[in-house]
């Protein structure tokens, strides 16, 4: 059964600009990184913690939590169409993930003014336990995700 609901022509351009970034997101794919949910501002994806993500202390490492985070920042700043990168980012871990976890995390606008955005992110996982807390600041660049494609209000 389909939605009754109307789609705008916005949530449909964020789902079209998700779609050809996860296709040539080499590192979202060698990571099983998944887009679970897009619109305008929002991105929430997930991830499984797979062994090669496990350190020495036997939890899931920073740096896999924070390429989760990044991913789902990068696919919520670049819904609207405009290329956007990160002039900054922190994160703050906590609790860790785990092996056979499944983390997911959702981020989300904050502020968009002029070039410049502000995104919050909460890592969480399968039990909804807190993982990490990431904020990432966005500067839009030239160009666009995908070419000659615009939004009609």
């Amino acid at each position: 059964m389909t939605d009754p609901r109307p789609v705008s022509d916005a949530q449909r351009l964020a789902e079209a600009c998700a779609e050809a970034m996860h296709a040539r997101d080499w590192c979202a794919q060698a990571h099983e990184i998944r887009l679970a949910e897009v619109r305008p501002g929002y991105a929430r994806m997930t991830m499984p913690v797979r062994k090669d993500m496990v350190n020495g202390h036997d939890i899931c490492h920073g740096g896999m939590i924070f390429t989760l985070a990044d991913t789902a920042f990068a696919y919520a700043c670049n819904g609207r169409n405009q290329a956007t990168v990160a002039s900054g980012c922190t994160i703050d871990f906590a609790a860790p993930g785990r092996l056979g976890d499944t983390l997911t995390a959702a981020a989300e606008e904050r502020v968009l003014a002029g070039r410049t955005g502000v995104y919050d992110v909460a890592v969480s996982n399968q039990d909804g336990t807190l993982i990490a807390l990431f904020r990432g600041n966005s500067y839009r660049i030239k160009g666009e995700v995908l070419p000659g494609q615009e939004i009609e209000s």
